[in-house]
């Protein structure tokens, strides 16, 4: 096992003991303290940025997944807290303006709907058949866009977002762990982004 010399506390080296038990031994267990003592840390951090339970859940598992996946890159310069903590700053950030590119590039979609599109207001309760014919044909549209994601991702993100279902029932449904339907779903809305990118870059 490498020696850390640039890290000065016991738990930094301790953290880096268990890092190269992982990634040179693929020592499971390794893997699991890392999780267990810095999952609620990252997770607090990423609600604070998000301001969502649900996104910061699954922020917090994706960015695991890539310091998991990344360890090799990983060198003791700085302590492993600190090399976590800023992966997953910088992929909580990325989401965050994905998410708002998504929204700029669905509206400029929605558009092709017709000229007047913007002019319309967020439905309210009260019904409008004007409305109600442009949300269908949104909805439509977004569903021939899904429509181009492999069958896999497709089926996730229709019982995700169109038949709204929770993780849990989506892992019930298509018997896998809830963790890889997370995961999925994260790749699945990457591809719609790009796709939906390739659109508008077409408009």
């Amino acid at each position: 096992m490498e020696s850390a010399p640039q890290l000065t506390t016991e738990k930094a080296k301790r953290d880096y003991q268990l890092v190269c038990r992982a990634r040179e031994q693929g020592d499971q267990r390794a893997y699991a303290d890392l999780m267990r003592m810095y999952k609620e840390p990252i997770y607090l951090m990423l609600l604070k940025m998000t301001n969502n339970p649900t996104e910061a859940d699954d922020l917090t598992i994706e960015a695991f997944g890539k310091a998991f996946s990344s360890l090799h890159l990983y060198t003791p310069t700085h302590a492993f807290s600190t090399w976590l903590f800023s992966i997953a700053t910088n992929n909580c950030v990325d989401f965050i303006r994905k998410k708002r590119l998504q929204t700029i590039y669905l509206d400029d979609i929605k558009t092709s709907v017709g000229d007047d599109a913007y002019e319309y207001p967020i439905a309210s309760e009260a019904h409008n058949p004007e409305e109600s014919i442009i949300h269908e044909q949104r909805v439509q549209m977004l569903r021939e866009v899904v429509k181009q994601l492999k069958p896999r991702y497709r089926r996730l993100v229709e019982l995700r977002y169109f038949e709204e279902l929770s993780y849990e029932e989506i892992a019930e449904e298509l018997n896998m762990p809830i963790g890889t339907v997370k995961v999925q779903l994260f790749r699945a809305r990457d591809l719609l982004y790009n796709i939906l990118v390739s659109k508008r870059e077409q408009l």
